[in-house]
This record gives C-alpha cells, structure tokens and sequence, in this order.
C-alpha cells in the first residue's frame, strides 16, 4: 500500500492551527472531516445531536430568562420525543406490540366474530371473565388499547418515511463526495503507477464504473462514484409498503361484512341484509355497500374414501349454483368448492358446510296436509349425524278441533349401523342407509310470545309428548317412505324418499384485501432490497508523482463493512488496469514480452 503526501500546503483556519500550518493535529482533523464527507449520507436515518436535559441551554437571570428557558426545554422536549416516535427503533417495538396484542384477539373468544362462546367463556370462568371484559380482551381489535399502538405505529411510520423520502430524493439528485485526501484510511484501497496519463487514467475509470451500474463523475483529480441506491429505496419501500397494510387492513375492518346462509337444494339467496341467518359488519358499514346478486343451490355433490385410513373423507366436495348480477343480470352457471369461492365484485361466496334435509309430510286426524317440506337438520360428527327439529306452526287441528302447535325432535343418520348395532349414530357420511329417529309434542311452541328461538330445538316448556297406548313415549325410528302414527287420532308424520342436501354459504365484502396482498408482497421486495443491497461508493485517483509516473489509487466505503466491498473493489481495479497496466521498473531485470503484467490485488482486507 503506497500513499505518500508529497510537498506541504497550508492548512485552512479553523483546522486545529491557529497559524493555518500544516502540522500533524491540522492534517489529522483535516482528515477526519474529510472521511466524514465522504461517508456522509450513505443512509438517510436521523442523527441524533442533542439529548435531554440539554434543550433549554443557559439560563439568563430574571423572570423572562426563566420563560425563555422553559419555553426552549419544553420544544425541546417535544420535538425528542417526536424524534424518538418516529424512529425506526419504536417503530420496531410498535409492530412487536401490535403482534404480540393480536394473540388474545386470536386465542380468547371475540364479541364480534362469537357472543355465543363469549358468553360461555364468562360462564365457565367467573374470575378470569371480568378481568378479561375489563381488558378489553373480548373485543382486542376495537380496545383501546389495541387502537393506540395501531394509530401511534401509523403515526411513527408516516413521522419517519416522509422527511427520509425527501432526503433520499435530495441525494438521488445530487453527485457522489468528492473523494478524500488520504484514501489509504479508507476500509478498501489498492495502488499502482502506470504509463497512462491522469486524465486517461479518469476516462478510462469513468467508464468502466458506469458500465457496472455506477453513478459517477469527475471530480477535481479523482473520479466518484456510488452505487446501491436500491437498498434506501427497498427501506423507503419496505415501511410505506407497511402502511399501505395498515391503512387496507383499517380499511377493510370498518367497512367489512360478514353472513352466513344456509340453503337447501332448490332454494335460492339474495343479498340483502334480511336474506342472512346471522350477519356482522364494520362501524362504518352501509346496507348500500351490499354488493347486488343473487344465486340459487341446484344441487350439492360429496363423494367420500370408502376404504383406508382416510375413510369418510370428502373426495368431492362441491355446491351447483346459478347467480345472476344486479337486478336484471343474466343468469351464469358456478361451481362453489372449499377454498373456491365465488367472486363477485368485492364480495366472495365460500362453502363452510353441509348437511341433509329430510323431506317429512306432516297430516292431522282427517288426512290433511298441514306441513309439508325438507328440514335442515344440523351435523354433530364427521359422520353427519344430524339433529334438529320438526315444526308445525299453523294449520293443525287435534281430534277435538282444537287448534294446537305440533313439534318433532329429529335424528337423522345418513347410514345407519342396524337395530341393535350399537347407538344411532351414523357410520359413513354418505347416503347408504337412512334412518330418521323421531319423537312428537303437542301443545305451544312459544313462537307467539315473540322471543327469538333457535330453530333447530324444541321450546317444550308449553308441550306435552305423545305417549302410546302402553303409556310410554312415542318414539320411532323411519326408513324411506315408513310413516309414524300419532295416537288418538292426532295425526301422522312421514318420512319421504325425497332426501334432500342443504349447504351454508359464507358471504364475505372485504374491501382493501387486495391492497393489504400488494402491500404485503412490496413489503417482502422491499425487506429483500434492505437486506441483500449494499451501498457503496468508490474513488479513482489519478495523479503525478514526483518521478513523472502516473499514481492510481481506487478506493471503496460501504455504509457497512462487508467483504464483498474489497473484492468489488479488486474487481474494478483489474478492469482499470486492463486499459491502464503498470508500468515495470526500468532497473528490474528483463521478462517475457508475453508476460501478463500483474493485476494490483485490493487492500480493504487490511481494515483501517
């Protein structure tokens, strides 16, 4: 490594030498500043230049020298904290936060996705409820709480991106540092003595380090040059890509909806907020934002393994739909499957379940029809087992000519294992060998109170059962086509042949979902640009030594010490030297004409 001042020049004031002499103190302050111009830049983060406690400075005597002091401390104080809000290290912490607040939201039973579970949750733990109630765990992503580490990470991101794009955009317009006086203190650095001319020396440099991508020019005596301007740009993109998930996320959680609708085959939907069994939304959600349409269930298909380790499995699993668009939009044929859902504008149509839907005729003492229709019976096993409830509402008449209300306690098997082959479950999913087990009420279903009532359970509180002639429990379980007789004339209930299936649907509007998946993706680019992009810049100089003989020196500074920087720097030093080789002593001893000149190998392995 060779650098050599040659010849002494004055030192400007202020250098560290009163007389303006270039003495060793001058020359090393000198230096330092010049590294630190040299290095200055290479990322746009903050630095910070005052600390607390030191804001408001000397106090002059007197009441105003106290309000001015007061007043200084206190914008001190104000733009510190400002500046510590809007680091990347809180920013940091703030998403940690947000992580580590969305796991109760994850784990703890949520008012807005189940009040249900919420409830048996406060049920189940007397203490543990309150507390948590308190907490705001039951509803995590509308707490307080939650919202203010949400709004003060918005706050930091946008705090800190806006003032480093303008920086960042300042330096894009700007030129490479000129390069140091002493590049031998640099982390990179080799030398050799050519032939060439210094300005030759510059051209050929400045060529060589724009065809590698470098942004360069000539200054004074030394070519700069810089490179790795992506990896601010990957940063930059990284943190607003985070806000755009930020903002798609706030988004779409004050303007979503959420429904759930069961169908059976041969019935239809249409979104409207009436048409859903339950339906939630966002604070700022409108039934006009209910995307228009309408679809009706053709029929429902599910095949399952028959044999193996995976018996009972679904093998096809998928529901037959006609929707149409708008009011007056043409119909269109779609198949809906688990993970397929149906899209149409912002709103999806997913396939959560299915079940079966016995079709039973239900008649009084004289014969007539009074019910006639497919219940949907909810599954309690993957075998779908199912249960629910048959009941007739209006248009019965006992054998008095008494207006009465009937009610039927259903259990549905879709295969069943035969009489005295064990409980009446079912053993395969599919429709091998049905049975519905049925047991009948008279008497008042409460439906006239106007309480809500779940529609798969019996109100029996104002009910009397049908018992046999024996006294005991009416109770029989059907085939196909098999008819129960209700006692005294009371009537008949049965079981048809027509078994129908019934799927629920989940219709979701969740808007700003695309942005939150373009912002997740920018982000991932944007932590790769940050991470696998380095900055750098290098320096060329071409001088005249004492002797008359061309000194080249290159030499490179990374925002961050890396070994690639030397060996990038090795890299460019051997096609500089291509075009401008070294020049062989004239006392060394004679060697093959054909002889490669040696490539100079770079230096930033010794690290200064």
């Amino acid at each position: 490594m060779s650098s050599t001042d040659t010849g002494k020049t004055a030192g400007p004031a202020g250098t560290g030498d009163p007389a303006g002499e270039d003495t060793p103190a001058s020359r090393e302050t000198r230096d330092a500043r010049e590294l630190g111009e040299a290095a200055s830049q290479l990322s746009t983060a903050p630095v910070e230049t005052v600390v607390p406690g030191s804001f408001g400075g000397a106090r002059t005597p007197g009441a105003l020298g106290r309000i001015a002091w007061t007043g200084r401390e206190v914008t001190g104080w104000v733009r510190w904290i400002w500046r510590q809000l809007t680091s990347m290290r809180v920013a940091l912490i703030l998403l940690f936060l947000l992580s580590l607040g969305a796991i109760p939201g994850s784990l703890i039973p949520q008012s807005g996705t189940d009040a249900a579970k919420v409830q048996e949750f406060k049920d189940a733990h007397s203490a543990l409820g309150p507390l948590y109630d308190r907490l705001g765990l039951f509803h995590v992503y509308s707490s307080v709480w939650f919202s203010a580490i949400y709004i003060l990470l918005f706050v930091s991101l946008i705090g800190c991106i806006v003032p480093r794009t303008w920086q960042f955009v300042g330096q894009l317009r700007g030129r490479p540092p000129g390069a140091p006086r002493r590049l031998t203190r640099l982390p990179a650095y080799t030398t050799w003595r050519t032939a060439v001319e210094p300005e030759q020396v510059r051209e050929i440099a400045l060529k060589v380090l724009r065809q590698k991508r470098f942004r360069a020019h000539v200054d004074k005596d030394a070519v700069a040059a810089e490179k790795g301007y992506l990896r601010e740009t990957g940063n930059l993109l990284f943190h607003i890509a985070l806000i755009v998930m930020l903002v798609a996320f706030a988004w779409g959680q004050l303007f979503r909806s959420e429904g759930d609708k069961l169908i059976v085959e041969g019935d239809g939907f249409s979104n409207t907020l009436l048409s859903y069994d339950d339906f939630k939304s966002g604070n700022l959600f409108s039934t006009d934002d209910l995307t228009p349409f309408s679809f009706d269930l053709k029929n429902f298909t599910g095949t399952y393994e028959r044999t193996g380790p995976n018996k009972g499995t679904p093998r096809t699993y998928q529901a037959a739909i006609t929707y149409s668009e708008g009011a007056y939009g043409k119909e269109h044929e779609a198949l809906v499957k688990v993970n397929e859902p149906l899209v149409i504008g912002d709103t999806k149509v997913y396939l959560t379940a299915h079940g079966y839907a016995p079709t039973v005729t239900v008649r009084d003492g004289k014969g007539d029809v009074v019910f006639h229709g497919a219940v949907p019976l909810l599954p309690l096993d993957s075998n779908v087992t199912s249960q629910g409830a048959v009941k007739v509402m209006d248009g019965y008449r006992n054998a008095q000519g008494k207006s009465e209300q009937l009610g039927f306690s259903a259990f549905f098997v879709p295969t069943f294992a035969g009489a005295g082959k064990g409980d009446m479950f079912s053993q395969f999913p599919a429709l091998d060998y049905p049975v519905l087990a049925l047991s009948g009420f008279h008497g008042s279903l409460g439906v006239d109170a106007g309480l809500p009532q779940n529609v798969y359970q019996l109100e029996t509180s104002h009910m009397k059962q049908f018992k046999d002639a024996k006294g005991e429990i009416l109770k029989s379980r059907l085939r196909p086509g098999e008819t129960m007789k209700l006692p005294d004339g009371a009537g008949s209930i049965t079981f048809d042949k027509d078994i129908k299936e019934w799927a629920n649907f989940q219709v979701t509007q969740q808007p700003g979902s695309d942005w939150a998946l373009a912002g997740a993706f920018a982000a991932i680019l944007g932590l790769a640009g940050s991470l696998f992009i380095q900055r750098r810049r290098v320096w060329v100089r071409a001088t005249t030594g004492d002797d008359g003989v061309t000194v080249v020196e290159m030499a490179g500074l990374g925002r961050s010490e890396s070994a690639k920087l030397p060996e990038e720097l090795g890299d460019l030093a051997a096609l500089v030297h291509e075009q401008a080789p070294t020049k062989p002593d004239e006392d060394a001893a004679p060697t093959d004409a054909d002889a490669e000149p040696p490539v100079p190998a770079a230096e930033g392995a010794e690290k200064q």
